[in-house]
């Protein structure tokens, strides 16, 4: 019984480490690429949900545009991905103003 009992317990392990170890270590590995791959103007979200544009990169933080002349300081862990760029396609995509004009009656 001591043979299958240690057998059982190594095998909880191995178990263990393809179920929780391995996909975590994938995980950090991808953060850390991301975080290696940011550049000056890309757009990203942080993990708060903040969008913005990176103005300068240091060590830690990022410069980060989140409006007009106003920029923050955020730490690079705090970025969650960087945004595929829309710009162009938001003006693709508002519908075109009717040139009849309005409509009686509403």
């Amino acid at each position: 019984m001591g043979g299958a009992g240690f057998f059982l317990i190594i095998l909880a392990f191995v178990f263990l480490y393809f179920v929780l170890v391995r996909p975590q270590k994938r995980r950090q590995l991808q953060q850390q690429r991301l975080l290696d791959e940011i550049r000056v103007g890309d757009e990203i979200v942080t993990a708060g949900g903040l969008l913005g544009e990176i103005r300068e990169v240091h060590d830690d933080e990022v410069l980060l545009r989140i409006a007009p002349n106003l920029d923050v300081r955020v730490a690079r862990r705090a970025i969650a991905g960087i945004t595929p760029s829309h710009e162009g396609e938001a003006l693709e995509a508002l519908p075109e103003a009717d040139e009849s004009g309005p409509t009686p009656g509403t």
